[in-house]
């Protein structure tokens, strides 16, 4: 039975487990782990982490050597996985895999970060504008088979201004530009998925998730909120919690994101 659900930018998946990120997911109550820029090929990471006991792992390596990277982990063992969602661009990129579990399609998604005026930003469009339609088809496909679909990860964009501590000074920056929130708006309306940590919290700031290394960024929670579980309606509207697993110092986190969990009643 699907309960809980977590998602987390590990920032490197080796250093990570070095940092605490093997505690960690020795003590979570998860039945799904999403990772993003696990940056490593499956046997660059130790055994204990490659196949972690009573996990099913599905791994999602970029071809580009140490960069991105995605992963699910899942107590049950899925019914079937896909890496990648059909796209001659950015299929070996390390930024898509999804499983299917009973009557669930659960995606672990790291979407480019950009960079104004750069190459990079051009490929964070480009792929928004691809995998928009995947999303407008999974969520079609999902319909006629009566399944439901969560897609969590890094999506690098915070939608609104409650979604980052110093929205204003960052209007023009990659990650809370005005096209890229208005896209962001698309999933949601045009697509038709829902924002579930926010419509469980939908009049606070935050909660944030990721936290620049930079000055007392942490220690001043200026953080922002790009790791979401986006969800189809029916699945959102079981989910009863969502909470950051934000570290209790500095000193003890394992990456610059925190873990965002969420706990939905009953399985899809």
């Amino acid at each position: 039975m699907l309960r809980v659900v977590t998602t987390v930018n590990v920032n490197g998946l080796r250093a990570a487990a070095k940092k605490g990120f093997s505690a960690w997911l020795a003590a979570t109550e998860a039945d799904v782990v999403c990772l993003q820029e696990v940056r490593a090929e499956p046997e660059q990471l130790p055994a204990e982490i490659r196949e972690p006991e009573g996990w099913h792992a599905v791994w999602a390596p970029a071809a580009a050597k140490g960069r991105a990277g995605v992963a699910l982990l899942s107590r049950q063992r899925p019914e079937r996985q896909r890496i990648g969602f059909g796209s001659a661009e950015f299929d070996t990129s390390g930024r898509y895999a999804e499983i299917d579990l009973p009557g669930l399609t659960v995606v672990s998604l790291y979407l480019p970060s950009g960079e104004v005026g750069t190459e990079r930003q051009e490929e964070k469009e480009r792929f928004m504008k691809e995998f928009l339609v995947h999303l407008l088809d999974l969520r079609t496909q999902a319909a006629v088979t009566g399944r439901e679909v969560l897609v969590c990860g890094d999506w690098n964009i915070a939608h609104r201004e409650a979604d980052l501590k110093n929205w204003r000074a960052n209007q023009k920056l990659s990650g809370f530009l005005p096209e890229e929130r208005a896209w962001l708006t698309r999933v949601f309306d045009e697509a038709g998925y829902v924002d579930v940590v926010r419509r469980l919290h939908p009049d606070t700031p935050g909660p944030y998730s990721w936290w620049s290394y930079r000055g007392k960024a942490f220690d001043n929670d200026s953080g922002w909120r790009i790791d979401y579980q986006i969800a189809t309606p029916g699945l959102a509207e079981q989910a009863v919690g969502a909470r950051v697993e934000r570290a209790a110092s500095y000193d003890a986190r394992w990456s610059d994101h925190a873990p965002v969990t969420v706990t939905y009643a009953a399985q899809a």
